[in-house]
Parts: structure tokens; sequence; C-alpha cells
């Protein structure tokens, strides 16, 4: 009973490891909720109801034409969704259990599993939100929504793009929370906020002028969104942004965050616990 039992062979392992990292990410999910169906249905309701406003908060204002001719509904959730997979993700890799964790105690699980089951679980919440929102659409309000799409993988292609940089640039915010508990966490939660507005999704950015594209140009977020809305209409085509720049930047940060991970995994200290 106390021996511990290994795989024997590298597939063996990966199993081992896609199991670690399915239960951790049920477990990130059921966090809201003890109630399963009721944990998704919270998670969902987030993005469901930031739809929602969005939506209607453009046509108060009278925004709407402002967009791009096409489906209003999905001018608005290639803004949306892709913002709130991306803070979603950011939120919950930086906010992911270190190596002091009383859950590192259990010999299978380790900083890595617990990285990758935030990011899984975050993914998991906004694609199934996506789905419920697409189907209730075309269903109740455009039985035409996925003709009016231009390019459906393009667009998922850019929301794992959003994915991606969110977790890269968590990655970072969990390197650096164990030094500087307090001003990581001030400088996470302005990135978030910033990004309502700097994200890009109310304006179409080619309609920026220079001076205006400078402010905006810097953000990963801001390209993969105003890239989602060139595979999404046939009759846009993105001039001011690139998906290259966001997934070399992504790719960047995340060897920067896993490097300054490692090292701080190995200077772990468990007094750092009284430090949050």
């Amino acid at each position: 009973m106390f021996q511990q039992s290994k795989p024997r062979s590298t597939f063996g392992s990966a199993i081992n490891i896609a199991e670690l990292i399915y239960h951790g990410s049920v477990r990130s999910v059921r966090k809201t909720h003890g109630n399963a169906f009721m944990a998704l249905l919270i998670n969902m309701l987030q993005t469901i109801i930031f739809v929602m406003a969005f939506y209607f908060m453009f046509i108060i204002l009278g925004l709407r034409g402002a967009g791009i001719s096409g489906d209003f509904m999905v001018y608005i959730m290639t803004g949306v969704f892709l913002f709130m997979t991306h803070v979603k993700t950011l939120g919950a890799v930086s906010g992911a259990e270190g190596p002091t964790s009383p859950m590192m105690q259990h010999a299978p699980m380790n900083t890595a599993i617990v990285i990758c089951s935030a990011m899984v679980s975050a993914l998991y919440i906004q694609i199934l939100s996506l789905f419920v929102i697409l189907f209730a659409y075309d269903v109740l309000v455009n039985p035409d929504l996925l003709e009016d799409i231009h390019d459906p993988v393009g667009c998922m292609a850019m929301l794992l793009l959003a994915w991606f940089t969110g977790a890269a640039i968590g990655m970072v915010f969990l390197a650096l929370r164990p030094w500087f508990p307090t001003p990581v966490s001030i400088i996470s939660t302005i990135y978030q906020r910033a990004n309502m507005i700097a994200s890009g999704k109310m304006f179409v950015a080619n309609t920026l002028p220079p001076a205006m594209l400078k402010l905006f140009d810097w953000n990963p977020l801001f390209h993969a969104i105003d890239q989602s809305r060139g595979y999404a209409f046939i009759n846009y085509n993105p001039r001011n942004s690139n998906w290259e720049y966001a997934f070399i930047l992504g790719a960047v940060l995340m060897v920067i965050g896993l490097m300054g991970e490692f090292y701080t995994r190995k200077k772990a200290s468990a007094s750092w616990a009284a430090r949050r």
C-alpha cells in the first residue's frame, strides 16, 4: 500500500498526466459551486450576461452602425468572447496554486499540472459558452448564422490565440507573484480592466487614425480581435493588425514565464503564504 505505481512507458506517462489535468480542470470549474451543473451554469452566465450587456449598450447608444456591415451579433461576439477568454485565462493562470500550496503535498501533483488545468478549464468554459450562445442565436434569431461567418476556422484560431496570449501573460504574473504579491495583483487587475478599452472590441481598427492606433497596437488581444473580424466578415480586411505579432509575443512571454516559474519554484518557501 506504500508503493507508488509508476507508468512504464511514455504513452502511459502521457495518459497519467492527461488524467491529472482533467481532474484538475474539473476541480477548477467546480470551485464556484458544489453542484457540477450549477458550476457550469454560473460560469457560462457571466459570459452570456457580458455579451447581452454590450449588445444592448450598443443599441441604446446608437453605435450599431459604427461596426462592420454584417451580422451585428457576430461583431459583438468576436470582441467579447476573445476578451473574456483572454482575461479569464490570465486570471486563472496568474492565480493558480504555487509550489507551497497544500495541494502540492500530494505526490502526483505539481505546478505544471495546476497551470495546465487552469488553462484548460478557462478555455472549456468559454468555448462551451460560445456554442450555447451561437446555438441559441442561430435557432431563435438568425437561422443563416453559419453562412454569415466567412471563415469559422480562422475565428476559432484567433480565439485560441487570445487564450494562448492570456496564458502567457498570466505565466509571467504567476512567476512574479511570490516575490511581489501586492504589486503583481494590482498590475494584473489594472491590465484586465484596461483591456475593456485597449482590446479594441468596441471599435474597428481600420477606422483608427495613426495617432490613436499607437495606443492600442502594443496589445496582443487587440490584434487577435481585429484579425478575428477579418475572418468573420468577408468585406473586412484588417490592415492595422497581424496575428503573427500576437503569437510571437505570446511565445516569448510564455518562455519567460516558464523560466521564472522554474526559478521561483526552486526558491519556494512555506513562509511565503503569510505574505499574500
